[in-house]
C-alpha cells in the first residue's frame, strides 16, 4: 500500500484501512512517517505562533507513544470487552495513521486559518483515532472506544501540562 493511498483512507474514516494496519506489522514504518508527516505539516502551519518544527516533530512522536501506550492500558487492561485481544504495535500503528487528517493544519500558513485549520484537524483526528481503536481492539461499541480514546487523551493532557509547568523538574 502507498503511504498516499493508507493516509486518504485513513481520513475518510475506512474501517477496513484501520484493519489492514492493525493486522501488518510491516506497515510500523507507514504510521511512523505519517506521524511525522502530520507534525511537519503542524510545524510549518503554527510557524508563526509557536514552536519551532523540529520541537514540534519530536513533541508529536513522543506524544503518539505516550497516547499509544495509554490507550493500550486502558483499552485492554481497563475498559476490555471479551474479545479484546490486543498489543502495543497494533495501537501504535493504527493511531499513527489516524494523526493522517493533522496534515490540513499546514493550512495554518495562511494568514487567520491557523485557529480553524488546528481545530478542525484535531476533532477530525479524534473522530479517526475512536475509529482506530475501535478496530484495533474489537470493540463492538464505538462509545467504548470513545471513552478509551477520551480517558487517554485527558491523562495524555494532564501529564503534558505537569511536564511544562516543571513539575517533574
Amino acid at each position: 500500500m502507498k503511504i498516499t493511498e493508507g493516509m486518504l483512507r485513513a481520513a475518510r474514516l475506512d474501517v477496513s484501512l484501520y484493519e489492514e494496519v492493525e493486522a501488518d506489522r510491516s506497515l510500523t514504518r507507514q504510521a511512523t512517517a505519517v506521524v511525522l508527516l502530520s507534525a511537519v505539516a503542524a510545524g510549518i502551519g503554527a510557524a508563526m505562533h509557536g514552536p519551532r518544527i523540529a520541537v514540534t516533530v519530536v513533541a508529536a512522536v513522543v506524544l503518539w507513544y505516550l497516547w499509544a501506550f495509554l490507550t493500550y492500558l486502558i483499552g485492554t487492561r481497563v475498559l476490555p470487552e471479551p474479545q479484546t485481544k490486543a498489543d502495543f504495535g497494533q495501537l501504535l500503528r493504527t493511531i499513527g495513521f489516524a494523526s493522517s487528517p493533522g496534515v490540513i493544519r499546514i493550512l495554518g500558513i495562511i494568514p487567520g486559518l491557523v485557529r480553524p485549520a488546528f481545530a478542525v484537524a484535531h476533532i477530525w483526528m479524534l473522530v479517526a483515532m475512536v475509529v482506530a481503536v475501535h478496530q484495533a481492539l474489537d470493540y463492538t461499541s464505538s462509545w467504548r472506544a470513545a471513552g478509551v480514546v477520551l480517558v487517554g487523551w485527558l491523562i495524555q493532557a494532564l501529564l503534558l501540562d505537569a511536564l511544562l509547568r516543571g513539575a517533574f523538574f
